[in-house]
């Protein structure tokens, strides 16, 4: 006998990348940031008391809120702390979406987005991007035509990396009827010379709600700590009401902190990111595969023919070789992988084994 909801026994479950357990394995297949976290952080790690084991944490995570008011600028009464960044996807469900209403998403995108919807019992509301995986004019329309109450778009975009400007978020928040939630994950990799803000916009745009998360740019993607960044209109129902007691821990609120503060540490990781993706992007094209300008941790490769039985293939090669990297059978997707920017040791490995496989 089956126990399940009818929606949560007709749905299927998230798919997470493939976390390989041989320690000379090289994983470019979940977009972690190559580079370890600062000593700073660890030095938090090793140093937490037992008695902040003992007790409780701060129900708001009242000191990671301060230290992240600081970074952005804006009050700790416009920050939500989360476990994880899909804590955040979640709680912004539950809070804004009435069962069985629509939820909206940008085709293709993270595809975390429908499994939540499912679970909640939302139809999901798919608007295609255009041929440059840029958002259509009439997107914001089209889901007002469906009632959506939120949508999600993750910028920058995956599994392209386009980057869309802040010009462009805001008129489609503007107009949007309904919640719009900027999934920042690979913000911390955009190139500093394009000054790409969107964080500003929520001191005029009160339906607009970014999650960020020391998953990627942090190095911190075992900690599971994310955060949301919105008006009090979107803040406090989430931070009041709609979240779980106690959901970031103490040890991970100590870690966090420690690594918003040592941020020079971080952004030092991104720039050396970005010099290896603009060197594995030219290398891979030497090869044939060609890849969509990227401003995230990863490239997405299109394979081209004379690699005999394409992507899938090639994917599977690569792992047999131990190197991991992301296939995705899925329409507009299927001639392509994305591939996490690792070491430059680790990037010329894979560089080494698709000339092998090359005909």
């Amino acid at each position: 006998m089956s126990y399940e909801r009818d929606n949560i026994r007709r749905m299927a479950g998230y798919v997470p990348g493939e976390q390989p357990q041989a320690a000379d394995a090289i994983k470019l297949n979940t977009n972690e940031n190559p580079y370890p976290p600062s000593e700073a952080v660890m030095t938090a790690l090793h140093e937490v008391p037992a008695e902040a084991l003992r007790r409780y944490p701060s129900p708001t995570s009242a000191g990671f809120r301060r230290t992240a008011s600081e970074l952005h600028d804006v009050p700790p009464e416009h920050i939500v702390a989360t476990n994880g960044g899909d804590e955040l996807l979640r709680l912004a469900i539950t809070t804004f979406v009435n069962p069985g209403s629509p939820v909206g998403v940008a085709e293709p995108s993270y595809s975390l987005y429908p499994v939540l919807a499912a679970i909640h019992g939302s139809p999901v509301v798919r608007v295609a991007l255009d041929e440059h995986w840029r958002p259509t004019p009439d997107f914001a329309e089209r889901m007002n035509r469906e009632r959506v109450p939120l949508t999600f778009l993750v910028n920058p975009h995956a599994p392209s990396g386009t980057l869309l400007e802040p010009d462009a978020i805001a008129r489609i928040a503007k107009g949007l009827g309904g919640v719009l939630v900027v999934d920042e994950a690979y913000v911390d990799f955009v190139d500093p010379a394009l000054e790409h803000d969107v964080v500003a916009l929520t001191r005029e745009l009160d339906n607009l709600l970014i999650l960020r998360t020391l998953s990627k740019g942090y190095s911190l993607a075992g900690l599971r700590f994310g955060y949301g960044i919105g008006s009090r209109a979107l803040i406090d129902p989430i931070a009041q009401k709609t979240r779980d007691s106690y959901s970031v821990d103490a040890v991970a609120e100590r870690v966090a902190i420690a690594a918003l503060r040592d941020h020079d540490h971080a952004a030092d990781t991104w720039t050396q990111v970005r010099e290896e993706r603009t060197r594995l992007a030219d290398r891979l094209a030497a090869l044939g595969l060609e890849s969509l300008p990227s401003q995230t941790n990863f490239l997405l490769a299109r394979v081209p023919e004379n690699f005999a039985g394409g992507a899938a293939e090639v994917h599977r090669h690569l792992r047999e070789r131990g190197i991991f990297v992301r296939y995705f059978d899925h329409t507009g997707l299927r001639d392509r992988l994305r591939i996490s920017v690792g070491t430059p040791a680790q990037n010329d490995s894979l560089l080494r084994a698709l000339a092998q496989l090359r005909h």
